[in-house]
């Protein structure tokens, strides 16, 4: 059987969850599978993999999808309009275009390439903040993603959210199907090594206090923000929120101070949390893991079919609290 690297079983299984539950079409299934994959064939082989039914197979002949450029874009996304996010949910929403914040699309240098971000901060002249930065979801650098960097900025953060896409034009400019294959099928260490240009990028800006930097990601950006908790020495606090767990191995070597959160009904992710805990354990990590009741995958996102606007307010609250405890 065809072999699946960590973010692409990750993405396959996450999909396979989000079809059995009607949030997405057969159609945008087997689009986004064969992304991740590379081949139809190997289609047949991930849906395998979660034990899908024969009935659910695609037929091996059927051609790799050919990726749909959006309808307006280009390479670099444009500054984002201001007003209101588009179905946000939660109270805590932050237009853009907020008086007390100052945002702007930045560029900085990692290894081959210019990764573009997002960055927010408070408008305050001559403060110098703590600073975070935010890895998006599978679905690239959204409007979300911006909204939750505009919220930490609300609380005296300033934020840079990098896109990871960047070499790919940004996540503007690509099929939203064809996302999760360009980035689960990119190494990791590319992503981490973009938040470590990321974090030295803040280190570098008069308003941050270099020496306080926190991490923030959600799902695929969880498991990433896991690896730059190992990889990124610097980082005083990190907190993933349900995304994959980091390579065991590799839990001694971080420093900051973990706050992981999980969703009581997400089987799947949570069935990683004991090995886990036991490595956190045996490292001396400071830590806590906390597992919010009645709710599944994704439900901070407020643009989305899990949000729960009461656990997700009180996970804020949470990370919020341990940031001000450990950055």
């Amino acid at each position: 059987m065809k072999e699946f690297n960590t973010f692409q079983r990750y993405f396959i299984e996450e999909f396979y969850d989000d079809y059995r539950e009607g949030l997405i079409s057969r159609r945008t299934f087997i689009r986004r599978l064969a992304f991740i994959t590379g081949s139809m064939t190997s289609v047949a082989a991930a849906m395998a993999l979660v034990g899908c039914q024969p009935a659910e197979l695609p037929a091996a002949t059927e051609p790799m999808p050919e990726p749909e450029t959006p309808a307006a874009g280009g390479t670099v996304p444009s500054a984002p309009a201001p007003g209101p996010v588009p179905d946000a949910q939660s109270p805590l929403s932050v237009p853009e275009g907020d008086p007390d914040l100052i945002t702007e699309e930045v560029t900085y240098a990692s290894q081959d390439a210019e990764v573009m971000a997002y960055l927010a901060r408070p408008a305050a002249t001559g403060s110098i903040n703590p600073a975070v930065l935010v890895c998006h979801e599978n679905r690239g650098l959204t409007p979300h993603i911006r909204d939750v960097a505009r919220r930490f900025a609300k609380e005296g953060y300033v934020a840079l959210a990098p896109d990871l896409l960047s070499r790919e034009g940004g996540t503007a400019a690509l099929d939203r199907d064809a996302i999760p294959g360009l980035l689960s099928n990119a190494a990791p260490e590319r992503h981490v090594a973009d938040f470590q240009a990321g974090y030295d990028y803040l280190q570098g800006l008069e308003f941050v206090d270099g020496a306080r930097i926190a991490m923030n990601g959600y799902c695929f950006g969880g498991g990433v923000t896991w690896r730059c908790a190992t990889s990124i020495a610097g980082l005083k606090a990190a907190a993933p929120f349900y995304g994959p767990a980091p390579d065991l191995d590799q839990v001694p070597n971080i420093q900051a101070a973990i706050f992981a959160a999980y969703a009581e009904l997400d089987e799947r992710i949570n069935a990683s949390i004991p090995a886990l805990e036991e490595a956190l354990q045996a490292a001396g990590v400071t830590y806590e893991i906390k597992i919010y009741p009645g709710v599944n995958h994704a439900f901070h996102n407020d643009t989305g079919e899990r949000y729960d606007e009461t656990q997700a307010l009180q996970a804020w609250r949470d990370m919020l609290g341990w940031f001000a405890a450990h950055v």
